[in-house]
């Protein structure tokens, strides 16, 4: 590469003809992209272009380091942990190991202010979880992973390396032969699964069918398509959506770090509108981050015209935040209807279902006393107030290979608009939990049915994802989703989305207490009491309501709040007085620390 070329961005359009199917490995579509002139490309905290790596040089550098890896003399299948930060280093030791038969593991590269203990433990679980050989990462965090490596000194032994210290391996001359067919591809963490790890096992044959499925039919992809991206690689979405996923139809992807975004998340739309891009996702918290740092004038500075396809995705999304990004980028050119919701998961790969192009965000909105009471999804006419209604997002069809059903909790199958967990079988569902038995079995049946822990229903052919089942906040016999809290919440009191979270915990006496906990800088006196009256008159129940310091509520790896983690959190600063309410206990908020 001559050295100008280096501060150009590599071309939309690669000059070969796109393929998407027809592929016996990753390493099969590696080899067929390496024949073109696309590639990957690396953007710095300012939006510089720091590195580029086309896929002619991806393939050629895990070429060489591959042989050095089988120096080694690891068995094939051994676990590579890699630290995945947004560096090129996870993109050559990911498909050095796919050509080498090695099963590369994506370590979560961030973690939260004042929570690198807490990250040294998630790592350290990750590692045992896996039964890593080798971890690789780069110096920025090499310590974490070694300290992880030493606190598991009763689990399997974990060599942690520089990436540079590879460099130095002999090559092994034999030949390459590149994990395929029914052998593991890979293994994907869930960012929910912090504290009892389950990874994900991925076969090379359910991963190519399911980016067939999304670039084919999902996103119906040209090779005129270009990806932009800042979303981590160790992330189901990250790593298919964005790694995968072009490299597969053999198109440009340019890439910002999650913390470069978290900083200045308008670079994300100016490398949208610089490069090209007609490809993008986030979870609403991205769109609605992205809204509040605009200013005015803002939106006239970047062309997104031609961004054809923002997909969203999350447990449930709400329409509100995504509107309002639309409106604020109208004056430069971004259609609400490039909208695309979807819904899916690290267990199937990626994707389930997608909004057909063009749609935007369709609304199926329903009587509340309905839902809450029996689950029963009625469709409310407009005549029915606003108050008396829940809205969901409609997520779509599901794609062709997928069978879906709505069932009860006996396993029978629910009809139409009748709220259930939502099961799915298909071949790009995982072989099961790595080396986890009881856990692949708890969800994943014999006949390959895959309990997904989602609650939805559907309505013809589309699907709607309602709540995670292990959230539904069930008080006095009635079924709310946190969610419809928490928006209240954000809404009415004005509140950053992502600032407060709602869930259901057990009182001393056995019965349940709806919680909701709701970061603010400077509460209004009257904040608490007044969520309080609001969630009695829309919902019909009593909410205890604690405010908390900014920075308090725990997110996954990902970025989502974790409700699991705040609810445990929250009993772990909290006495009960006589009559069972809680009371927080003295200082316990100034010590409580996010979870990682």
């Amino acid at each position: 590469m001559a050295q100008q070329d280096l501060y150009e961005p590599t071309p939309t359009g690669s000059g070969i003809p796109q393929r998407l199917a027809g592929f016996d490995s990753l390493a099969d579509a590696l080899a067929y992209a390496a024949q073109g002139e696309t590639g990957c490309n690396f953007y710095d905290g300012r939006g510089r272009l720091a590195a580029r790596l086309t896929y002619r040089d991806l393939y050629d550098q895990a070429q060489v380091l591959a042989r050095q890896l089988k120096s080694l003399g690891l068995p094939r299948g051994a676990r590579f942990a890699i630290l995945a930060d947004t560096d090129p280093l996870f993109h050559r030791f990911f498909f050095a190991c796919q050509l080498a038969g090695y099963v590369p593991v994506g370590l979560p590269a961030g973690f939260q202010l004042g929570g690198s203990e807490a990250y040294v433990q998630q790592l350290e679980k990750l590692l045992r979880s896996c039964g890593a050989t080798i971890a690789v990462g780069p110096e920025s965090h090499i310590h974490f992973l070694r300290r992880a490596a030493e606190a598991g000194a009763d689990g399997p032994s974990v060599s942690v390396q520089l990436p540079e210290q590879f460099d130095a391996l002999p090559a092994d001359e034999s030949a390459l032969v590149p994990l395929a067919g029914d052998e593991i591809a890979y293994l994907q963490y869930t960012s929910g699964s912090t504290q009892f790890p389950r990874g994900a096992a991925l076969t090379q044959r359910s991963i190519l069918n399911n980016l067939d499925e999304i670039a084919g039919i999902g996103g119906r992809v040209t090779d005129q398509d270009r990806l932009v991206s800042w979303l981590p690689f160790y992330h189901d979405m990250g790593l298919v959506g964005f790694v995968l996923e072009p490299m597969l139809a053999q198109l440009s992807v340019d890439y910002l770090s999650p913390q470069a975004f978290a900083m200045r998340p308008r670079l994300w739309l100016k490398l949208i509108s610089d490069n090209g891009g007609t490809i993008s996702s986030a979870p609403p918290f991205g769109y609605s981050l992205c809204t509040a740092r605009l200013r005015p004038g803002d939106a006239e500075q970047y062309q997104l015209s031609q961004w054809r396809m923002a997909c969203v995705g999350a447990e449930r999304v709400h329409p509100e935040p995504l509107a309002e990004f639309a409106a604020a980028l109208a004056p430069a050119g971004f259609s609400g209807d490039a909208f695309v919701a979807c819904y899916g998961m690290a267990e199937c790969g990626l994707a389930v279902s997608f909004v057909p192009l063009g749609e935007g965000i369709r609304i199926d909105r329903v009587l509340k006393r309905a839902m809450t009471d029996d689950g029963d999804a009625l469709v409310a006419s407009a005549a029915v107030p606003a108050d008396d209604t829940l809205a969901f997002v409609d997520c779509g069809v599901p794609l062709p290979s997928y069978e879906v059903e709505i069932r009860d909790e006996h396993g029978a199958p629910l009809p139409e608009r009748r709220c259930g967990r939502i099961c799915v079988r298909g071949p790009n569902v995982m072989a099961g939990y790595f080396e986890n038995p009881e856990a692949t079995a708890a969800v994943l049946a014999q006949d390959g049915w895959l309990d997904t822990g989602d609650i939805g229903y559907r309505f013809g052919e589309r699907l709607v994802v309602t709540a995670r089942r292990k959230d539904v906040i069930i008080v006095n016999g009635r079924n709310l989703w946190p969610q419809d809290l928490e928006f209240l919440a954000e809404q009415v009191m004005e509140l950053r989305l992502g600032n407060v979270s709602a869930f259901a915990v057990s009182r001393p006496d056995g019965s349940d207490l709806a919680v909701m906990v709701v970061e603010s800088k400077r509460a209004a006196p009257d904040m608490a009491q007044t969520l309080r009256s609001l969630i009695r008159s829309s919902f019909g129940i009593h909410c205890h309501v604690e405010l908390v310091p900014p920075r308090t509520l725990p997110r996954t790896s990902s970025g989502k709040l974790s409700r699991s983690k705040a609810k445990a959190d929250f009993l772990n600063r909290v006495i009960w007085d006589d009559s069972a309410l809680p009371v927080l206990e003295e200082g316990a908020v100034a010590v409580a620390e996010p979870g990682a």
